[in-house]
This record gives C-alpha cells, sequence and structure tokens, in this order.
C-alpha cells in the first residue's frame, strides 16, 4: 500500500524531478536563472523542455498547456498535443525550449477593461519558473503570467510577481541596515484557509439560484440552522470524510500541502487549511484547490459551494489570508525575538505593516471587493468593512509605552527604549484570537480575514505586498541617512506609533459601537463595492503602484472598468434569476396551494355550511395577500432591471444596481420566503434550506 510520502508531489515537475532528469549544468544554469529572474536561455530552455516532456508522457500526458489566471477569477488552459508529423507519416512526440518559456493565446475574450478593442486578438503566456510545473488530467500544465500584445498584464500573477519583487527591493534594505548581510532575498508567503459548503448535486440542479448565481436568492430560514452550534468541529459524515480523503490525495499529488480540514460552523459547510508555501505558489495552490473541490464534489454526487454567502442567516465562506515575510536564511520578519537587536527589527518591520493598513485601508477593502463578498462582510463570522489591525493587549502595551517613553511592565524600571537592553523579550500567544478583526496578528504573522471563499487570493496580496514595500521604502530612506541609526530607528517606530494608532483595535468588530468608534478615528467605511472600487484609481494609489512598477495607470483603470462591469454583470443574473423563478416556479406553486384551499374549503361547506374552515380561510387570505405583493416587486423589479441595463458608464451603472435593484430583490424574496412557510410541503417547487444544508 503507498503511503502518502509515496506519491507526495508525484505529478509535479519540482526540484527532486529536474535534478534527476537534467544535466547537473543545465540545472545549476536553471537554478540561477530563477534565483535571479533573468531570461531563460534557449538552448537550456530546449533541454528542460525535453526532460518536462518525457516525464510528462512517462505519467501518461499527451498535451500541454500554459495554465494562467486572466481576469475571470477562474483559471484558463488551452491544450496542445506534444505530437508532430515526421517524414514517414507518422507522429513524433516533442516539445521545444520555445514553446515552454512563452505562449501565445487569443486573447479578445478575456477581460480588458478597455485596453484593446475586441479585434486585437493577440496575447502572450510567460512561464512562471518559480512556480512547478504539474499534470492535471492527463495535461502537463505550466504556470504562466498572461499579457497582451502591447505588453499589459491581463492577468492576477503578473502584478503579484511584480509586487513580489517590490516588497524583495525594499526590505533587503531595512535588513542591511540591521546587519543583515548574509540575506540575499526575502519572500512574502502565505496561508490561504479556504471555506466551502457541500450541498446534494440532485438537490443542487433543483435550484435554478444555485446553477446561475451559485447563491440561494430565495430561502426561508428552517427550524435548524447553526444556532446550537452543534456542527463546527463535529464528527465528519462519511459521505464528507470520503470526498475530503480523495480531496487530499489530489492535492498532495499535486504538491499541495493539505493539512487541515473539518466542519465549519454553519450546516455543510467545511474549511481546508493548508501549510504556508511562497506567495505566488500559494495562489496557484488555492486556485488549483477550488478547481479540484468542485470535480471530485461532483463524483460524490455533491456539488461544492464557494459562494461567500451561499444561505441567507447562516455563516459564510471566507477565505483567510495568512500572510509573513521569510528571508532566504530562513528568518521569519514577523517572529518578535530574544535579543533586543531583533526587538527593534521585528518593531520596525511591524510599524511598516500599521502604517501600510492604515495608509492603505481604502486599497486592502478594494482587494475583497465582489458582489458576494458585500452579503458576507459584516454579517455572522465576517470582520466588518471598516478595516482595522488587531495586535493583542500586551503588544499593543508595548507600543504605548514606546510611544510616551514610559516603562512597560513592573520589572521595567528605566524608560523603554528601542534598541537598549532593557527592551523586554515579547511573547508570543499572551492574547486571544480576535475572529471579528479584518487584519490580526497572530505570534509570527498577520491573518487578512476579509478575502470572499471565491477569490483569487492574488489581489489581496499584490497589495499588501505593494504597500508594505512602500513604507519600507520610507523608512530605508530615512534611515540610511540618519547620524545615530539608534536614536533615528526609535524616533521612527514612536512617530508612526503615534500616528498611525488610530488603525489598532482589539474589541468586538461586529459591535455596531465600534463602527461609530471607528468613524471617530476617521476610517474609512466602505460598506459595498461600488462605494470603495473608485477609490481604486486615486492619485495616491496610483503613485503606490506606478512607483513600484505593479501596475501601470492604463492597468489600473482597466481592473477598475472590470471589476465594475462584472459587479453589475453578477446583479443583472441574479435578479433575472429571481424573475424566472418566481415567475414559473414560486408564484404558480403558491397559486396552485390556493387553488386547492379554495376547493378545500367549497368542499367542506358544500358538506355542511357550519362546518369550520378557520384554518383553510386564513391561510388562503394570507398566502393570496403574499402573492398580491409578490406580483408588484416582481413587475418593480423587472422595471429596475430594464433601466439598470441601459444606464450609462460602469461606476453609475454598478450604483444603480446597488441603490435600486438590490433593495428590490429584497422586497421580492421577504414576500417568497413567507409564502414558503405558507405553502405545504408537496407543492413547493424548490429544495428548502433544510433539504439542502442537511441533505448530504
Amino acid at each position: 500500500m503507498k503511503t502518502v510520502s509515496d506519491y507526495f508531489g508525484s505529478m509535479v515537475f519540482d526540484d527532486k524531478v529536474m535534478k534527476s532528469m537534467l544535466d547537473e549544468n543545465i540545472y545549476n544554469t536553471l537554478k540561477r536563472t530563477i534565483k535571479d529572474g533573468r531570461s531563460l536561455n534557449l538552448s537550456v530552455a530546449n533541454e528542460v523542455a525535453n526532460a518536462m516532456k518525457d516525464w510528462a508522457i512517462s505519467l501518461g500526458a499527451t498535451h500541454f498547456t500554459h495554465w494562467f489566471q486572466p481576469m475571470t477569477g477562474i483559471t484558463a488552459e488551452k491544450h496542445d498535443s506534444f505530437i508532430s508529423p515526421d517524414k514517414d507519416g507518422r507522429v513524433i512526440m516533442e516539445f521545444s525550449g520555445k514553446e515552454l518559456v512563452r505562449g501565445e493565446t487569443d486573447a479578445s475574450s478575456f477581460p480588458s477593461g478597455g485596453l484593446r478593442a475586441t479585434f486585437e486578438a493577440r496575447g502572450y503566456t510567460a512561464w512562471d519558473a518559480t512556480s512547478y510545473a504539474f499534470i492535471k488530467d492527463g495535461v502537463l500544465c505550466i504556470p504562466t503570467a498572461f499579457c497582451s500584445y502591447s505588453g499589459d498584464a491581463l492577468d492576477q500573477k503578473t502584478p503579484l510577481l511584480r509586487s513580489m519583487e517590490a516588497i524583495n527591493r525594499q526590505t533587503l534594505r531595512v535588513l542591511k541596515l540591521f546587519g543583515n548581510e548574509d540575506v540575499t532575498s526575502v519572500k512574502t508567503t502565505v496561508g490561504p484557509e479556504q471555506e466551502y459548503f457541500l450541498v446534494d448535486k440532485q438537490m443542487f440542479t433543483k435550484r435554478k439560484d444555485l446553477v446561475y448565481t451559485g447563491r440561494t436568492l430565495f430561502g426561508a430560514a428552517p427550524p435548524k440552522g447553526q444556532a446550537l452550534e452543534s456542527h463546527y468541529y463535529g464528527v465528519i459524515k462519511p459521505r464528507v470524510q470520503a470526498f475530503m480523503n480523495d480531496l487530499n490525495e489530489e492535492l498532495w499529488k499535486l504538491g499541495v500541502l493539505a493539512k487541515t480540514e473539518h466542519n465549519e460552523a454553519a450546516p455543510a459547510q467545511h474549511e481546508l487549511a493548508p501549510i504556508f508555501a511562497t506567495t505566488n505558489i500559494a495562489a496557484d495552490h488555492n486556485q488549483l484547490t477550488m478547481e479540484i473541490m468542485q470535480k471530485l464534489a461532483k463524483k460524490h454526487d455533491m456539488v461544492c459551494l464557494l459562494h461567500e454567502k451561499p444561505f441567507e442567516g447562516v455563516n459564510g465562506s471566507g477565505k483567510h489570508n495568512n500572510w509573513s515575510i521569510s528571508t532566504n536564511t530562513g528568518m521569519n520578519l514577523f517572529e518578535p525575538g530574544d535579543t533586543p537587536s531583533e526587538n527593534a527589527q521585528f518593531l520596525l518591520f511591524l510599524c511598516s505593516v500599521l502604517k501600510a493598513v492604515d495608509d492603505y485601508q481604502d486599497l486592502l477593502r478594494i482587494s475583497v471587493a465582489s458582489a458576494g463578498n458585500d452579503h458576507r462582510l459584516g454579517a455572522h463570522e465576517a470582520p466588518p468593512a471598516v478595516v482595522s489591525i488587531f495586535l493583542g493587549d500586551e503588544l499593543t502595551e508595548i507600543l504605548e509605552a514606546i510611544e510616551k517613553d514610559q516603562p512597560y511592565g513592573a520589572k521595567e524600571k528605566e524608560l523603554l527604549r528601542v534598541g537598549v537592553h532593557t527592551m523586554p523579550k515579547f511573547p508570543k500567544d499572551t492574547t486571544d484570537r480576535n475572529r471579528t478583526s479584518p487584519f490580526a496578528f497572530t505570534g509570527n504573522k498577520f491573518e487578512f480575514r476579509m478575502l470572499g471563499s471565491s477569490a483569487s487570493v492574488s489581489a489581496p496580496n499584490t497589495v499588501i505586498n505593494t504597500a508594505v514595500a512602500e513604507i519600507l521604502k520610507q523608512f530605508a530612506d530615512e534611515l540610511e541617512n540618519a547620524e545615530n541609526f539608534e536614536s533615528a530607528l526609535h524616533d521612527l517606530i514612536q512617530r508612526v506609533i503615534t500616528q498611525h494608532k488610530r488603525i489598532i483595535f482589539n474589541g468586538n468588530g461586529y459591535d455596531d459601537k465600534w463602527l461609530a468608534e471607528a468613524q471617530k478615528r476617521g476610517l474609512l467605511n466602505l460598506r459595498t463595492t461600488p462605494d470603495a472600487l473608485p477609490h481604486f484609481v486615486d492619485q495616491k494609489n496610483i503613485d503606490l503602484f506606478t512607483a513600484h512598477k505593479v501596475y501601470t495607470e492604463r492597468e489600473m483603470h482597466s481592473r477598475l472598468e472590470i471589476q465594475l462591469q462584472n459587479y453589475s454583470a453578477l446583479i443583472n443574473i441574479e435578479a433575472k434569476t429571481m424573475i424566472e423563478m418566481a415567475k414559473k416556479e414560486i408564484l404558480p406553486a403558491a397559486s396552485r396551494y390556493s387553488q386547492l384551499l379554495s376547493a378545500t374549503i367549497i368542499s367542506k361547506r358544500s358538506v355542511c355550511e357550519t362546518l369550520d374552515c378557520s384554518y383553510e380561510t386564513e391561510i388562503l387570505t394570507d398566502i393570496s395577500a403574499r402573492i398580491s405583493k409578490a406580483y408588484k416587486h416582481l413587475k418593480a423589479l423587472e422595471k429596475a432591471l430594464a433601466t439598470a441595463e441601459k444606464t450609462q458608464g460602469a461606476a453609475a451603472q454598478s450604483v444603480y444596481y446597488k441603490d435600486k435593484v438590490l433593495p428590490v430583490m429584497a422586497k421580492l424574496r421577504s414576500e417568497a420566503d413567507v409564502l414558503e412557510t405558507l405553502v405545504s410541503a408537496d407543492c413547493w417547487p424548490i429544495p428548502t434550506y433544510g433539504d439542502l444544508m442537511f441533505g448530504v
């Protein structure tokens, strides 16, 4: 029987495989090229491509693809076979270095946000050599970046790689000031926890809202939801466990470090958490995880729901982005350390995040903005739309002591200054975790909890990397020119704490009092996607991304356009689905039940006029009133939708959908959900919340 260690990474062209299949000189050249971020020599590329092809064919692959992440929210691939005709009319299997390093694809149908005309079709994919190639469904997949003919980034990965280069440059400058001469490179690492729902496949197919939109647009609350909290960490059902076992095996074959699995808070909700990986690899792995979850669920006669809020009234699904910075020497820059100098270095990097989150709180909110996530933020389990940082009481008290030049703790006799020997050793895990915080320090990393479950982790990490890179640049510029490094360091940290302490909040983010307090502090509350997105192209944000060469201004405007259009398109689909379901299923079912009630009343009274018909009469009266109101809202929704579709301008259209269409959708749903509680079960046309959440 094969063990996990026998097959882990068996479908990955990883370092071990390259070492065994490549000439030593070729292997070393490739590794240097990857490390230095240079272009691959064609002769070396040919050797690598040939080895990659032989390895893939030995595992049953017949095709290859450049696997990329366009602005659609999912991955894309175009398969080409390895076959080439020979002179005898047969075929040989070939794969060149040119095909490995660069591919050409039709980019006309991918979102570009006005960067190019529809008829301008040429696009290029370029191998991301830092992310290993892998075999999926018999196809060799080569992780790539994707750009247009003119060089504009059309994907999620290109800006992420640029941001990783930016934070590497600026972090190295700061580390040199602390004497870390042995550090030659820095990488951000991410561990994205993935939440999801599993529902029965047959029930799923009977719900047009789930099929078309991924969430339920109608549905009354069942008698039992998550109130008893009996599902969280409960015993995993055999059907779900079988799915999880298959999922783990497939992910492990692809080198994905799937580590933790458990039931989440809501019925039918679950979570998978991986071990940390370099950010671009973690992004690739998370896209693979979502894809394989959905594919394998169907094999188990289930459907995996990745929508942020598939069920009203219970927990939605997020993706907790655990982010940190590590050096090539194995140092985590958010580990407090045991010595005063390490403490000072830790404090500076902590302050860089403090200032970055405060200065660019709008960008962090924008990076998680979507129509689906708007339903989740500030709800049962998600942080509010206001961005803040949780540090815990002890670390907050240390920062306050530094700010005020006061002693910290009962044992400290001297003033607390950065870098001197009176600096205390920072203890880990001295306070509880705060699950209501959008951006929480959790011992040696930051957990960004605002991400929606269906989102790519690339955009949020692009923002975090770039924002922190900018602050580190400011710090390095100031400290490199300081006459007295230790004194300048203390003054800098003290100033940052004073100016940016407003972003620190250790309390309950769900409390309405916090929203009022946040407003007093001057923090942004960008509640919805249309509220948040326009700030993406504020001048300070354009300056940030262009200065670090992460986005061009053209690319920023194109992304804004894409996201606004996507928001409107999603709500348009939801509204049309509601109209169809109400017209063809819900209202006809309620009307039929009304007819049954009417027939029952007539039948009873034909036998004896004094027979009690109070149940039938009251229910019939209530249903008739609800049908009338629902139909009124249905007509209003049709009218609002027609106006929305004619509204010019992506920003104006998104606001109209938010302000005019969504409220009418809510009214229609409200009446329909009451009808569900009145109409008999055998007449109701679609599976209920109880059926869906407890049907697996």
